[in-house]
């Protein structure tokens, strides 16, 4: 199997439980994995989404990762936002207004 050119990580605030209670899921996160999934095919982009467990910056959430920069956006909630992601992406840029910061 090849590996994709890229992975973008979606927070979905599961728990070690098994159970989603973060702010990432409370705000829409399962819907984003399915809108940017289909952006990246729409795109023509070789992306990987997937679902995460809480990855513990629920304030600064929903949290979107890209691998492999390792770019963490935070805030992502509408779907002028993951275009903008999914734009830059195929572009080989940032978004620096949602960068989480080190």
């Amino acid at each position: 199997m090849k590996k994709p050119d890229f992975h973008i990580l979606v927070c979905n605030s599961y728990r070690i439980a098994g159970n989603a209670q973060g702010a990432c899921n409370r705000k829409n996160a399962p819907q984003m994995i399915q809108y940017l999934t289909e952006g990246a095919v729409d795109r023509g982009l070789d992306v990987t989404v997937s679902s995460t467990g809480c990855l513990n910056i629920c304030a600064q959430g929903p949290i979107v990762v890209v691998q492999p920069q390792n770019v963490w956006y935070g805030g992502i909630e509408s779907e002028d936002q993951m275009d903008e992601l999914l734009d830059a992406l195929e572009n080989g840029e940032e978004v620096e207004k949602y960068k989480i910061s080190d």
